[in-house]
């Protein structure tokens, strides 16, 4: 991942299960997990980070894969977003599947895994909006063998955070068996660091429409008042039809959710959003129109 030599760990250790990574973290409370890599060693080669030990994630085998649970899917948190990008897992979750595609280049791909993404939780991150818009939750593993659960919006929202010795050991999001989309926007050509994205899941059984908004801020956005009134809009049950005026006021409803305008002074002058915000409400706007037309259609 780096052609620099960072300055050496003092510990390194090698854990075959998860049980045994945690106790490895307890052990070592200095240590830092790492899976990927992606997002720390860009952080040790530009001097941010030297950690005093690590523990590497990459030889637990229980974590590298999926399977099915009531109704759900349990993902691996070792996950790596080549494989999630593959068409077998892209029938299972689509949208997850798409942003796992859209991740960078190759290498970034190959090694980039599905926890990490979530534990390192930058705004940027493409998994981050599909898996608020599915509403998936957490499964972290701690010493001796517990397990608990959170939202993976309450961590990405600060409200609950990981504990000393914990680790992010699956995820699990619910199979809506609907159509699911995830677009963004990035500022250059190719696969690259998103300026805004967008994933929207329909969910055809509560009659609703999940959306969240990524890159924009330090989390997803879940514009709810948006999903609401769009929802209601919906003929479910005649093909899921809507008329094309919605999907424009959709957009707009989404981006203004998100990028409001500005609190109007005490004299009740309202101040403009600068060009580049209005652009990136603009760039909202035509990414949730896209994404709920392409669920839609």
């Amino acid at each position: 991942m780096t052609t620099h030599a960072p300055q050496a760990a003092q510990a390194v250790t090698l854990p075959t299960t998860l049980d045994e990574a945690v106790a490895a973290l307890a052990a070592m409370p200095a240590a830092v997990p790492v899976a990927g890599g992606t997002d720390l060693m860009a952080a040790v080669n530009s001097g941010q980070l030297r950690p005093a030990a690590l523990v590497g994630l990459g030889r637990i085998s229980e974590i590298r894969g999926w399977q099915y649970q009531d109704g759900h899917a349990l993902l691996g948190a070792g996950l790596t977003h080549a494989r999630m990008g593959r068409p077998d897992f892209a029938a299972l979750i689509p949208a997850l599947a798409a942003a796992a595609r859209a991740a960078g280049p190759p290498h970034i791909r190959n090694a980039g895994t599905l926890g990490g993404n979530i534990a390192s939780a930058a705004p940027t991150g493409d998994a981050l909006p599909v898996l608020a818009a599915l509403e998936a939750t957490l499964i972290v593993a701690g010493p001796d063998g517990a397990r608990r659960e959170l939202p993976v919006s309450h961590l990405l929202a600060g409200v609950e955070m990981l504990r000393g010795g914990e680790l992010i050991g699956y995820v699990r999001v619910p199979l809506l068996h609907a159509p699911q989309v995830f677009l963004k926007a990035t500022g250059r050509t190719g696969p690259g660091r998103a300026v805004a994205s967008v994933a929207l899941v329909l969910d055809p059984a509560r009659r609703g429409v999940r959306c969240a908004v990524g890159a924009i801020a330090p989390m997803p956005l879940r514009p709810l008042d948006a999903e609401q009134w769009v929802a209601s809009l919906i003929d479910w049950d005649n093909g899921r039809a809507i008329v094309p005026e919605a999907l424009d006021a959709f957009g707009e409803y989404v981006a203004a959710a998100c990028i409001p305008d500005p609190v109007p002074a005490e004299d009740g002058s309202v101040q403009q959003l600068p060009p580049a915000v209005l652009h990136l409400r603009r760039t909202v706007a035509a990414l949730a129109r896209r994404a709920l037309g392409r669920a839609l259609s």
